[in-house]
């Protein structure tokens, strides 16, 4: 069981940056790897970030890709996405997921086996 708690979310102005936050706790961490996803409201969730258990390797959205990081802490068990020049369309519900016991990751969110409770980002113009 793995269990994912994010945090970082809170209202930004455009342009601005933000740093999120996910925790997570079992022993899978390390071998697992992590995604990003979002979920404005009345859409449906879509990917954002991926990153390899490793590190060393990310894929990005288009919509992100140039103002997105994804990185993690194994030895803290988290994982992070910065974004920076933020814009009203990033406004979503993040959600960081869990893909356990696969070293890579993936933007389709029906591989993923836990995912978070979400942190809200509200980006105003």
């Amino acid at each position: 069981q793995v269990q994912l708690v994010e945090s970082g979310g809170g209202l930004v102005q455009a342009g601005g940056s933000l740093r999120l936050s996910c925790a997570a706790s079992g022993r899978t961490f390390s071998s697992s790897a992590m995604g990003w996803f979002r979920q404005a409201s009345g859409k449906d969730r879509e990917f954002v970030a991926t990153i390899n258990w490793s590190g060393l390797s990310t894929d990005f959205a288009d919509s992100v890709k140039g103002r997105a990081t994804i990185s993690r802490d194994n030895a803290k068990s988290t994982v992070y996405l910065e974004m920076n020049s933020l814009k009203p369309e990033d406004t979503a519900v993040y959600y960081c997921a869990a893909r356990v016991g696969y070293s890579r990751g993936s933007d389709s969110p029906h591989l993923y086996d836990y995912w978070g409770q979400g942190t809200q980002v509200t980006v105003s113009s």
